[in-house]
């Protein structure tokens, strides 16, 4: 090969090297990022209470679906549950969550406990709430234990009366919960003081 041959080989390398350069490099497709929680979702703790399966029976066999039951709270008064239902576990929880952030309530907390004592029914289920001094804990359990730590109860007695369903449990509670009414707005109805009250 003779030396002209060569220096034309060398050129054309060279070319070559120069274009790739220059050619700008093809973007990288963007990637799909999940949103992110908004400030609110980040105060919440969520924890599932029950995951079902359930299997509708067709023509060609079984088909199954996941029920997911979720309770949120902030543990500062606010709590609330949802249901969420999907093809796959992830998704029936995510579902879920959605549901029990538009589900959210408020509940009126004396100090640690609840202000009065109630009871909450629903279908099958239904627990007495009582208030309970500094330092005795949560007495309860399941579901209903769930939702008084995420409630930001961190003293109360409950007694199950009725039912041991999770759905039906959770539903009770928050009756209860949604029911009970602090002092100060007892008083603002009766057109009284706090202190005026007379408490048994």
């Amino acid at each position: 090969m003779s030396e002209e041959t060569k220096v034309e080989e060398t050129k054309a390398t060279e070319a070559v090297e120069a274009k790739e350069k220059k050619a700008p490099r093809k973007k990288a497709a963007p990637r799909s990022r999940k949103p992110a929680p908004s400030q609110q979702e980040q105060e919440f703790e969520e924890r599932v209470v029950a995951v079902n399966r359930v299997a509708k029976v067709v023509k060609g066999g079984r088909r199954f679906s996941f029920s997911a039951l979720m309770i949120v709270g902030d543990k500062r008064g606010r709590v609330g549950y949802g249901l969420g239902k999907a093809k796959e576990v992830p998704e029936a929880i995510r579902k879920a969550t959605q549901a029990a952030h538009k589900n959210l309530i408020n509940v009126p907390l004396d100090g640690g406990t609840i202000p009065h004592i109630i009871l909450g029914e629903y279908d099958a289920g239904k627990i007495l709430f009582k208030p309970a001094a500094e330092g005795t804990g949560v007495k309860a359990a399941g579901a209903c234990r769930t939702i008084m730590e995420l409630a930001g109860v961190k003293d109360v007695l409950t007694k199950s009366l009725r039912g041991t369903n999770p759905h039906n449990v959770v539903k009770a509670t928050f009756t209860a919960l949604s029911e009970l009414r602090s002092a100060d707005k007892i008083a603002s109805l009766r057109g009284l003081e706090a202190k005026d009250l007379r408490i048994k």
